[in-house]
This record gives C-alpha cells, sequence and structure tokens, in this order.
C-alpha cells in the first residue's frame, strides 16, 4: 500500500514540475518541447496504472510481490535494456544530421527509455512470459 502512494506522489511531482516548467518559460515552444510534454504525460499515466493496480491489489489482500510480477519485471527491464541501447545508437547516428542541442538529445533518449520501459512491461505484463 506504501509503493502505492509513493508511485503517487512522484506521479504528482512530476505533473507539478513539469506545470512549472510550461507557466515559467518566456520563449515560444518548439514542436520538440510538445512532443516532450506528450511523453511525460503518457509516462505518468502509466505510473497512475500501476499505482492504481497495486492499490487495487493491497485491497484485495493479495501479494505486492509474487513470482510472475517478479518475473515480468525482470523480463522487461532486460528487454527494455536492449532497446534502450539501440535507441542510444540511432541518436548518436542521428544527432550529427539534426540540429538540437545536447540537452534535448538527452533528454529525449531519457523519455525514449521509459516509454520502451513502459511499452515493454504493458506487452509482458498482459500477454504474459513463456514458461522458460
Amino acid at each position: 500500500m506504501k509503493k502505492a502512494i509513493v508511485v503517487f506522489v512522484v506521479a504528482a511531482m512530476v505533473l507539478i514540475t513539469t506545470g512549472l516548467w510550461i507557466f515559467s518559460s518566456t520563449e515560444e515552444f518548439k514542436p520538440f518541447d510538445l512532443l516532450s510534454f506528450g511523453i511525460i504525460i503518457l509516462v505518468v499515466a502509466f505510473a497512475v496504472f500501476v499505482g492504481y493496480k497495486r492499490m487495487t491489489s493491497a485491497k484485495r489482500g493479495e501479494p505486492t510481490e509474487d513470482e510472475m510480477s517478479k518475473k515480468v519485471l525482470l523480463k522487461t527491464a532486460a528487454w527494455s535494456y536492449y532497446i534502450s541501447l539501440y535507441l542510444w545508437v540511432a541518436m548518436l547516428i542521428i544527432k550529427d544530421r539534426v540540429n538540437l542541442d545536447t540537452e534535448e538529445i538527452i533528454g529525449a533518449g531519457i523519455l525514449g527509455m521509459a516509454v520502451s520501459f513502459a511499452v515493454c512491461w504493458l506487452i509482458f505484463n498482459f500477454r504474459g512470459t513463456r514458461n522458460e
């Protein structure tokens, strides 16, 4: 139950800091900034979904960490790590062809890693893992 509350607190803090970033910015937003904002909203929505799932499991009296959830998390971490490696290699190749700041490239890489983790978790959580 405590882990679920922590997820909601972190999601709220991310939304607050993103809101401060948007409202304190004096210059005009670029399309990349709007894309980053959309990805941040998707990651926060994923975190709220995970927190809601943990809260409902705790209310039903189910354990928070069972064998299946550990296996899904392990497989998700492995696959998202491999995907993020290829993502960073692709970004190194694209970096020479696109005129972006270093901060924007690093931010896009971090958001890409978060999205790859969320997509892998959704796939393995709903599809399941094979018996190996």
